[in-house]
């Protein structure tokens, strides 16, 4: 259903937004699938952005609206959200989406428009085609190349692939053949699957007939669980590997106990706790869960929701300094040219994820701070050393 969730709709009955933010200055346009089989991903972004506000309700003396909408998980929806987001609500910067279709779609009107966007997903995109777009998400080759260094140190030698039929299966694949061959690991099939497919058994017989001794697993969310239970199911005994788009409390409820002793990379805030105590990131994700446990009287047990949080800081570190470069108002084409410039030239700014530095022409911010390796042990993601 492409329903355009409206702001005050979002607000008052699903977010819980305060009233005072109704009289912004600023402007943040968020969209994101709060329906649709994205939506796993989708919520934690809403309220990881819900946290962020009241984290940092005021920049530089002005408050800030954020407008919300959902996509119900179709791409075509995403980048209509996006328009009316820029062209209705006059927002100051975009943020989304739940997926790469999404994103790429977003970053296109932001392009278009000449409004900056913060992507909260990876993008399979050429930065010198759209220089108003950047991502807090870590690129999949970063965190690819970290699985393979721990397959390698398993001793796999053969490693079959089963991800999306989407650009984000492409993403996973990519990285995973470009990381496997100078670490002397052979990649067997590409089996892909769409996200809103129940059964995964056929894909999964094909590879288990290749007798690999590990499989690499390329989904997100909610659906990322099919392979797992599949390999389960065949009696499977390799390592099976995920990657940091499956990090969330829904992941771990559907796969049970098919994905226990599963090996993924993720940013450090979701184990923010055991980290070392000099961790340049461990502070502000420990704000970041004081402030998500606040606004939203639950603890935050996923990824998703501190992209979210990342983002907002970025931007709230980017505004400050855009404001004081121009005279425009909020609103106004210079000063969303002024806000870009500041996000790509963002330095050393501390989130949960990462410490990110922005450059014209990167659509990445981020370095090895970025990712670690967790283990998942019996529903609970355990840092590995």
């Amino acid at each position: 259903m492409n329903t355009l969730i409206r702001t005050a709709a979002l607000t008052v009955a699903t977010l819980g937004f305060a009233a005072a933010t109704l009289a912004a200055d600023l402007k943040v346009g968020l969209n994101v699938s709060m329906s649709g089989p994205n939506s796993s991903i989708g919520i934690p972004y809403a309220k990881g952005m819900q946290a962020a506000l009241a984290f940092k309700p005021e920049i530089n003396g002005r408050k800030v609206q954020l407008v919300v909408l959902d996509d119900a998980s179709d791409p075509t929806t995403a980048g209509r959200n996006a328009r009316k987001l820029v062209e209705e609500d006059k927002v100051d910067v975009l943020m989304g989406a739940s997926g790469v279709p999404a994103s790429l779609a977003m970053a296109q009107v932001g392009k278009e428009a000449k409004v900056p966007m913060i992507g909260l997903s990876p993008l399979l995109m050429d930065a010198a085609d759209n220089a108003w777009v950047v991502t807090v998400a870590q690129p999949p080759q970063l965190m690819i190349d970290a699985v393979v260094d721990r397959m390698k140190r398993n001793g796999v030698k053969t490693v079959g692939y089963i991800g999306y039929s989407d650009a984000w299966g492409d993403l996973v694949f990519n990285a995973l053949n470009k990381a496997a061959e100078p670490a002397g690991i052979k990649v067997l099939g590409n089996e892909r699957y769409a996200r809103g497919d129940a059964s995964v058994t056929g894909q999964v017989l094909k590879l288990v007939a290749m007798r690999p001794d590990a499989v690499m697993t390329g989904g997100a969310g909610t659906p990322g669980a099919l392979p797992f239970l599949a390999l389960a199911e065949r009696g499977f005994k390799g390592g099976v590997y995920g990657q940091h788009a499956l990090i969330n409390p829904d992941f771990i409820r559907v796969a049970s106990a098919s994905g226990n002793g599963a090996l993924m990379p993720t940013g450090p805030v979701i184990v923010a706790e055991q980290l070392p105590a000099d961790y340049p990131t461990k502070k502000v994700a420990l704000d970041f869960r004081a402030a998500f446990q606040k606004v939203n009287n639950a603890p935050t047990t996923d990824a998703f929701s501190a992209y979210s949080f990342d983002a907002w800081l970025i931007f709230a570190d980017a505004a400050a300094r855009a404001a004081t470069a121009t005279k425009a108002e909020p609103g106004t084409p210079e000063f969303r040219a002024a806000l870009r410039d500041a996000i790509l030239t963002s330095k050393e700014v501390i989130g949960t994820h990462a410490v990110y530095n922005f450059k014209p022409g990167n659509l990445y911010g981020v370095d090895n701070r970025a990712r670690v390796i967790v283990k998942l042990d019996n529903g609970q993601w355990k840092l590995v050393p």
